[in-house]
């Protein structure tokens, strides 16, 4: 727990929120300034602030309930399907620092995009690039 950041406080009930699951491991519950109906952000109880600082279990367990929650979010709303997604870092977004996955309801006329357009304008990567990031990846993979 961290005793400054608002998804703990959301946790330990200090701060109310739309809970819409909880188990052991996890919480889930309506972001509170959402990018459509039923938009749920799914936290790990235990505090992370990206998830490269998440333990593996936390993170299998974040996976699961985001596997398990997303068909219901949709049914809910009556959505035809849902962007599942990470703002991991600052630099991507990410507003609160403990990890948190999103679950957000998507509908055929709703104007959103692909996760594509996240990161704005593609670059110009070369085959060559390519081949270089994912050895580099490989690498430090062994």
């Amino acid at each position: 727990m961290s005793d400054d950041c608002v998804f703990c406080q959301i946790i330990a009930d200090e701060i109310p929120a739309r809970v819409v699951h909880e188990d052991a491991d996890t919480l889930a519950f309506l972001d509170a300034t959402p990018m459509a109906p039923g938009h749920t952000l799914v936290i790990p109880k235990t505090h992370a602030a990206t998830l490269a600082d998440t333990p593996g279990d936390d993170a299998t367990a974040v996976f699961e309930t985001l596997h398990a929650l997303a068909p219901t979010v949709e049914a809910a709303v009556d959505a035809d399907a849902t962007t599942i997604g990470f703002n991991n870092g600052t630099a991507a977004g990410q507003e609160v620092p403990h990890v948190h996955g999103h679950i957000i309801p998507r509908f055929a006329d709703d104007d959103g995009g692909p996760l594509h357009v996240a990161a704005g304008t593609r670059p110009d990567v070369s085959d060559a690039d390519l081949d270089a990031t994912a050895a580099d990846i490989t690498d430090r993979l062994a």
